[in-house]
């Protein structure tokens, strides 16, 4: 089983005394797996593992022995690494591309939102500074504070929805999936507004939020996954 899995910046495991990681190596644990306890852990989607991760080190790896399964990892008896590199260049580009997807789906305009991420790519550069990174970034939080927050929560959700919309006609390979992806969405929203400000309410926006969540999410997977597969195959 294939899965992806992060290391400290100096090669090293969050966890446990498995030393400096090195390419080619089969890392090994024993007793009964446990996940978040005993194993050598690691996950199937990237997004998920860089949720897990303790630095920018990226590594493919190869689950053997005995194997536990979660939602969004996995735990091993027995862990191959095939490929690594430090992906910290990859993963802040990425941050900024997602970044501006996100403006764009909800048509963001407060000119403080833009300029945080293009001083991140100037810094990435070396054009800008640290302290100008952390003002631009100061400034796109009171930008985002300044909104009422009736009004962020309807821009949180037609961003949400933009995104998800966007996920599904990416992934779809036919019109049902579209239509699905829309009823549901206009079925969520009818009972939220239907359901006013009681509990009802509260349980079809956390569902349609959810929804939306987990279609950016992945969304976001195939993306950085993408990312990551060029590198690998540009270094291997």
């Amino acid at each position: 089983m294939k899965a992806w899995h992060f290391l400290k910046q100096d090669n090293r495991c969050q966890h446990g005394n498995l030393g400096e990681i090195k390419v080619g190596e089969t890392y090994k644990v024993e007793g009964r797996i446990v996940l978040c306890n005993r194993g050598l852990h690691a996950s199937i989607r990237l997004i998920d593992a860089l949720h897990y991760s303790p630095g920018p080190v990226l590594c493919r790896v190869e689950m053997g022995g005995e194997i536990i399964k979660d939602k969004d990892k996995v735990a091993a008896s027995e862990r191959t690494v095939l490929w690594m590199a430090d992906i910290s260049d990859l993963l802040h580009r990425f941050a900024c591309d997602e970044a501006e997807r996100a403006l764009k789906a909800s048509n963001v305009t407060d000119p403080r939102s833009w300029k945080a991420i293009r001083t991140k790519r100037r810094w990435l550069k070396g054009k800008a500074t640290d302290a100008e990174l952390t003002a631009a970034r100061a400034a796109a939080r009171a930008a985002a504070r300044a909104a009422a927050w009736d009004a962020a929560r309807d821009a949180a959700c037609d961003a949400a929805w933009a995104a998800a919309r966007a996920a599904a006609r990416d992934a779809a390979r036919d019109a049902a999936r579209d239509a699905a992806c829309d009823a549901a969405w206009d079925a969520a929203r009818a009972a939220a507004r239907d359901a006013a400000r009681d509990a009802a309410c509260d349980a079809a926006w956390d569902a349609a939020r959810a929804a939306a969540w987990d279609a950016a999410r992945a969304t976001q997977n195939e993306h950085l996954t993408a990312r990551a597969q060029r590198l690998m195959r540009k270094t291997a």
